[in-house]
């Protein structure tokens, strides 16, 4: 895939474990390509600033901070899940949008020098100088709530941008089919979209949904996977 709108820089400062928070079955995004995508989707904005960014399938949350952490023109972060356990270490990440956060994240890590003084820990505070620059101001918005993204989503929200890497392999948490809970999601989003929200959907390449809600603007094969980018229909 060529690559538009992000340069193939060293991301290591984002490396999951490190400042920003992992854990067992927490999935970590490409750097690079989630940046991508998620340019290529403001790219088909009306409005490009002050915008809320929303993830139906966040887990961890990591996709979500790392976009918060390099686009300025995010002002609100929301994601949800269907796992409590996975929310909990989102709100630890979404923390660290705001200097606080890092704060206090920075105290973590120094604690966790002192006392094993590993190589990795002093890493890790060079990375947390680093992503110091990058980080929000205190009234940065950022919030999780627990949902099923297949089933009504009762949250008050519009978001401008919903970007969602969804979940493949193990698809326990899905009802039904992975292709019918797939089209659930679909409609579902629509409802509590706008005509000017865009969609990116990462997916199996096999994986083939039907919409009347969305159209289609582009669509890019990775390997074993794809994503696809849509505006909103409805509303």
């Amino acid at each position: 895939m060529k690559y538009k709108y992000c340069e193939n820089d060293n991301f290591e400062d984002f490396a999951s474990g490190r400042v920003i928070y992992g854990g067992t079955g927490v999935p970590n995004f490409p750097v690079r390509l989630g940046n991508e995508i998620f340019r290529r989707c403001l790219n088909y904005k009306k409005g490009k600033d002050d915008l809320t960014v929303y993830d139906p399938c966040c887990g961890g949350g990591y996709l979500l901070t790392v976009l918060g952490l390099l686009n300025p023109c995010i002002s609100e972060i929301v994601g949800s899940d269907i796992d409590d356990a996975m929310l909990q270490i989102a709100g630890k990440n979404f923390s660290l949008l705001s200097p606080d956060g890092l704060m206090k994240r920075e105290q973590e890590l120094k604690e966790l020098a002192q006392k094993y003084g590993k190589q990795s820990h002093l890493d890790a505070l060079n990375s947390l100088d680093n992503l110091k620059s990058l980080c929000h101001s205190s009234t940065f918005s950022c919030r999780t709530f627990q949902a099923d993204c297949t089933k009504p989503i009762q949250e008050s929200l519009h978001p401008d941008i919903i970007i969602t890497d969804i979940p493949y392999g193990n698809l326990v948490s899905w009802e039904g089919a992975a292709e019918s809970s797939l089209n659930l999601m679909y409609r579902q989003l629509a409802q509590i979209s706008h005509e000017d929200t865009i969609l990116a959907v990462i997916m199996d390449k096999k994986q083939k949904p039907e919409t009347n809600e969305w159209l289609r603007l582009e669509k890019q094969q990775l390997g074993k996977r794809k994503f696809e980018i849509y505006r909103c229909l409805s509303n």
